[in-house]
């Protein structure tokens, strides 16, 4: 079983993620403001946004650096999160991203 995935790339047929390995991630780009977005591959999806291809929001900027990274999510977990992440203030997400749910120092050291 497979899930179609469509982006920018074209679409393609991704093996089913049913489990737990979405990940809702916060980017900080170069004019100082913070992307909110999810992906199942951390590293690729910055590459992607670097190369500006993937959101529309990085055509117009660059990403600067992975800033908080919560995993353990299934998809549907990942983008209600991800909504609500959205919905925040700047100064809520920047707690956030100085909290324990930041696991981000983890994943620099995989």
């Amino acid at each position: 079983m497979c899930e179609l995935i469509t982006d920018l790339e074209g679409a393609r047929c991704e093996p089913y993620q049913a489990s737990m390995n979405w990940s809702v991630y916060i980017i900080l780009c170069t004019d100082n403001t913070l992307y909110t977005g999810i992906t199942i591959d951390v590293s690729r999806r910055f590459d992607q946004h670097a190369a500006g291809r993937g959101a529309k929001y990085f055509r117009g900027r660059q990403p600067k650096q992975l800033v908080y990274l919560e995993p353990g999510h299934n998809r549907s977990s990942a983008t209600k999160r991800e909504i609500d992440l959205k919905n925040l203030s700047r100064e809520e997400k920047s707690q956030m991203i100085s909290s324990d749910m930041n696991k981000i120092t983890e994943f620099l050291f995989l």
